[in-house]
Parts: C-alpha cells; structure tokens; sequence
C-alpha cells in the first residue's frame, strides 16, 4: 500500500500559482499606481482579469 500523499497547504498552491503570473500582476500594479491617490471601482478591471486568468489557469496545471 502506498504512504498516503503529503497534503499541500491552499497558500502553497497559492503561491505557486501567483508565481506564473509575474508580468500580470506588474502590469495591474502600474495601473493602480498610475492614479493611486484616486481609485475607484473598475479603474483596472481589464488588468484585474487579465491577472486573474493567469492565476485561474496557473491553479489548474498545479492541480
């Protein structure tokens, strides 16, 4: 009988995932810097889901 798998923490998949997406979540930081003193809803929705996306897609391959 095989040991049992070591269970992976969720920040862990996490992790692992947000480090796919490093062009991503740089291009959704310099839109929320660009006008940091005024930012209101959906200022950078499209980067948001762009970086999003990556995660989502990132996630599915760790699995």
């Amino acid at each position: 009988m095989p040991p049992p798998a070591k269970p992976t923490r969720p920040i862990q998949k996490f992790a692992a995932a947000v480090s796919q997406c490093g062009a991503e979540a740089s291009i959704y930081g310099k839109c929320i810097l660009a006008d940091y003193n005024s930012v209101h809803k959906n200022q950078c929705a499209q980067e948001f889901m762009l970086l999003k996306e990556c995660y989502l897609k990132a996630a599915k391959r760790a699995k």
